[in-house]
């Protein structure tokens, strides 16, 4: 019983968790965020520019472009590992305009509240501080995880 409560059953691996972080975020940030941006980018730049939703006020376009290179080349990276700390810096500024800027920092519930901005913020922020992991495409020098 003491072993079952204790899980230990379950392996530890901080590099695994990270992998599982990496994968379980970046691709529902690519998938569910950033593919319908770039398919659709007119209709979401013009649905930014008459929302308010152009917190630097640099145009709903360049803002849906930079949305999109965040949620889409920088998901992809921190996915497969490439750049990791650099792509999760990337996503972490986006989040943080949309959460500050467009949602007005907001983690109430409902349509148009920031809570999930918020959420990919905290585990876009852990993968920036712990890295990438050691299961990743191109190890940052930096990296303070465990040895390959």
């Amino acid at each position: 019983m003491k072993k079952l409560l204790q899980l230990s059953f379950i392996p530890r691996s901080a590099d695994f968790g990270l992998l599982v972080l990496r994968l379980w975020l970046g691709l529902t940030l690519l998938l569910n965020h950033g593919l319908d941006k770039m398919m659709h980018f007119s209709q979401t730049a013009d649905y930014f520019a008459k929302n308010g939703m152009d917190p630097l006020g640099i145009g709903g376009q360049t803002t849906v472009a930079l949305a999109i290179f965040a949620e889409v080349i920088g998901a992809v990276a921190l996915t497969i590992g490439f750049a990791t700390r650099f792509a999760a810096l990337v996503i972490t500024i986006e989040l943080a305009v949309a959460f500050f800027g467009v949602h007005h920092h907001s983690i109430a519930m409902g349509p148009a509240s920031g809570e999930l901005a918020f959420t990919y913020l905290a585990g876009f922020v852990t993968i920036l501080l712990a890295g990438g992991g050691r299961f990743v495409v191109c190890k940052d020098t930096n990296d303070v995880s465990s040895p390959a």
